[in-house]
């Protein structure tokens, strides 16, 4: 099978043996594939938890047919159509657990539709729901809002019963449409005064939950943003890994500071994160009421410019590899 793989010249395709599924796992006919912000760090040389090196494997979400299933996986069969987070999965084929794998939705829903789902789901349901612990009535910020996750995130967020959902983007044309995706009030987080903006929007309160993937370029806007007793979930660092923290505005708004990741999560855990989401999200899934733009579609034997074109921070949307 051809696999997208990082080479000693960067990342190119590979032909590769066809995995075969352990009892727990799935095996994926892939027709569709996304890129996210982890394989760029992988396509760069670093490690993304296990995964880093010459060889690694890249991609972490596909959809497909299953072409087969291991001795321990129940409720799930070959030929189904499926949606699945899966390491590796910028391939012709994909092997993964089956409790990362879902139904796609009888809705006319396409696969390269469908592969823009699982990472966003998981990762947004878990930050905002799970560690975020939203209350309906809350005000939520989500910070880059216009990445892929972050568009679903306001989407869930909204959802899930936020009074006022409010998105950041330091570009206008982004910050035009985050209305699509349910975001109440659109804000430039390269403006020094938009914490201001988000009290005048909460009655100088401030918001209860914010979802960052920023990071330390933001960090200190953030919580002054936040309202007392508010919580934090640092999610992503497009904005950088380290920086500057005012921990006495920390300490005096007594505000939760959560970080979450699924570099260290065992496989319980990450089943758990599935359940949960699925009973939250499918019935919405199922009827259409959750959608990602899709940017631009490219073939595999063109991962490497798509890698290019997510680096370069010039697309809105999902970047989509067909197989």
């Amino acid at each position: 099978m051809k696999a997208a793989v990082l080479g000693d010249a960067g990342v190119e395709v590979r032909d590769l043996e066809k995995p075969v599924p352990k009892p727990n796992e799935v095996l994926i006919l892939v027709r569709a594939s996304t890129l996210n912000r982890a394989d760029l760090i992988v396509a760069s040389g670093h490690r993304h938890g296990a995964v880093g090196g010459v060889g690694a494997r890249i991609g972490l979400e596909c959809a497909g047919e299953i072409e087969a299933v291991g001795s321990e996986v129940a409720g799930l069969k070959p030929g189904d159509r499926v949606m699945a987070t899966a390491p590796g999965g910028i391939a012709e084929y994909a092997v993964t657990d089956f409790a990362r794998v879902h139904a796609i939705p009888a809705n006319n829903m396409t696969y390269e539709q469908a592969a823009c789902f699982p990472v966003a789901l998981g990762t947004m349901h878990n930050a905002i729901v799970t560690a975020g612990r939203l209350k309906r009535g809350e005000a939520v910020l989500m910070q880059g809002a216009s990445a892929g996750v972050g568009l679903m995130g306001m989407q869930i967020a909204k959802m899930m019963g936020a009074s006022l959902v409010i998105g950041t983007s330091t570009n206008a044309e982004r910050r035009a449409r985050l209305k699509e995706f349910g975001c109440d009030l659109a804000l430039d987080s390269s403006a020094p005064d938009w914490p201001d903006e988000v009290k005048k929007a909460t009655g100088n309160k401030g918001v209860d939950l914010i979802i960052d993937l920023v990071s330390a370029s933001v960090a200190n806007q953030n919580l002054a943003a936040a309202a007392i007793l508010g919580r934090i979930v640092n999610v992503g660092r497009l904005g950088g890994m380290k920086g500057e923290f005012d921990f006495d505005l920390h300490a005096a708004k007594r505000i939760d500071y959560i970080g979450v990741t699924f570099r260290t999560r065992t496989l319980e855990e990450i089943r758990e994160i599935n359940r949960l989401m699925h009973a939250d999200l499918w019935p919405a899934v199922e009827a259409g009421k959750l959608h990602l733009p899709i940017y631009k579609v490219f073939p595999l034997a063109q991962v490497a410019e798509a890698l290019d074109v997510m680096n370069a921070n010039r697309h809105f949307g999902k970047i989509v590899i067909a197989m």
